[in-house]
Order: C-alpha cells, then structure tokens, then sequence
C-alpha cells in the first residue's frame, strides 16, 4: 500500500485522563523529527474517566501537515485486550506496543527501526531492562526482585532465553503480528507471555534491545496480585500450547491462515 504508515505505535489506555496529554505531547514532539510516517492508536479499554474525550480533543488540534495521524479505538477491559485490538487494527510496517507512562523515552523507538535496527535481524524486538547496556532509574529493590522472579518461572516453563518479558514496549514487523495476534487468547496482563510463546512456536526471531527505563509511581502494577495472576496464566499458557490451541490454521491449499 503506497499510504502504509511506516510505524504504527499502539498504546492501550485505561483510565489515562491525567497522563495522555502529556505523553501525546511528547510523542507529538518527537515525531516532527522524524522522517518517516506514522499512526498513533489509542485503544481505550473500559474506562470511567475521561481518556477517550481527552483524545478526541487532541485530535481536533492536530494541523493537515502533521507527519502523522491519531486514531482512537476501543476493545473490552483488559491491557491484552487492547494490545491486540490495536495489533490487528495497524498499518505500519513495524507495529510498536507502547505504555502510555513512556517509562521508556519515546525517543528510543527508534532502536527498534532501521537504519538503527539491521531489518533482516529479528522478527519481534523485546526492550529489555534486563541486558547488558539497559539502565533502570528509580525501581524500588522489591519491584525489581518480584520482576525477576516471575520472569524466572516464565523462562523455566514456556519461554526459555528471555530476559525480560513484561516490558512494556515490543516492536513487531508487520509480517510477525499478522501471525501471532490472531491467536492471543489472554486479555489481562499475562498476555505478554502470551505472545511471545507463540511467537516462539512460529519459529520467529526474537531480540532483546537494551533501553533506559525509569520506574514511575503511578505505575498500575499490583506487584503481588497481579503477580500471582501472570504465575496462573502462565500455567495456562503451557495448558494451552499442550492442548494445540496456538496451532495456526491452514487453507486447503496448505497455506497459513493469518489475518490481514
């Protein structure tokens, strides 16, 4: 398509009255530097406040030059849910999962992409704050140990080799999204694992990209809670991968159904 959007940044929002303005603003800012084209979902998912009438303002004063667009979607409750809404709805090339907090600066998208990305080295780019060359700021030490531990039980039982699967911002080519969002089940905050277990059984090449991440305090993590869910869904996850629910459909003719 000759008006494909290079980047599509998706960025699932609930309840995000307070800090949408100003994270649009910075991504606003940031994208008259770059060169390329971009579009910018918001997939509001549930909320009770203001988040959709705070982008609908945002786009009304947005000029026709502007080198990208806005668009506001919205997908039931559920951070995963709003993920893949937004997934299955892009046009990018690349397709850019992005925490509406910006713990990790908008300017370092552009790690993921070429030319600063080689685009034949990964199929899904991972930011990690886990690898050599990431800088955390500001994470209180428990955060950081629950961090490691749950990813400790997600590497022993579905996705060995993977530093750093909660992140908030991932980075897929087109091509890699079309065949791993179509079949994402998990709605809640396990979903990353989720998708990258089915990534994994695509065969798709994944990488970790070092990034600097500061730890914000009205993060909506529950570190307890929400880490005994993620620990079920995980269990789930492998249930599923047993049970085949992640095998890709095929056409007759022996082809791939992938959603378009």
């Amino acid at each position: 398509m000759v008006h494909r959007p290079f980047l599509s940044i998706i960025i699932p929002a609930y309840n995000e009255e307070h800090r949408l303005p100003t994270s649009l603003e910075k991504i606003r800012h940031f994208l008259h530097t770059q060169p390329y084209r971009t579009e910018v979902l918001v997939v509001e998912n549930g909320s009770n406040d203001d988040t959709s009438g705070v982008v609908e303002q945002f786009r009304t004063r947005l000029s026709a030059d502007e080198p990208f667009t806005v668009e506001l979607l919205h997908s039931e409750r559920g951070k995963g849910a709003a993920v893949k809404t937004g997934m299955l709805a892009a046009k990018g090339e690349y397709l850019f999962m992005c925490d509406v907090d910006l713990s990790m600066p908008i300017e370092e998208v552009n790690k993921f992409l070429p030319p600063q990305m080689n685009v034949h080295q990964y199929d899904v780019a991972i930011a990690s704050r886990e690898i050599d060359g990431a800088i955390r700021y500001d994470e209180p030490s428990y955060r950081h140990v629950m961090g490691r531990v749950f990813n400790f039980v997600v590497r022993t039982l579905i996705i060995p080799g993977i530093e750093d699967t909660q992140c908030g911002f991932k980075c897929f080519t087109r091509e890699a999204a079309r065949q791993i969002f179509p079949y994402q089940t998990i709605t809640g905050w396990g979903f990353d694992p989720e998708i990258l277990y089915i990534a994994r059984l695509r065969g798709l090449n994944m990488i970790e990209v070092p990034i600097n991440w500061y730890y914000m305090t009205e993060s909506r993590v529950n570190p307890i809670r929400d880490t005994v869910n993620m620990v079920r869904e995980v269990l789930r996850i492998r249930r599923n991968g047993s049970r085949g629910l992640y095998a890709a459909k095929a056409h007759p003719s022996g082809g791939e159904i992938i959603a378009d």
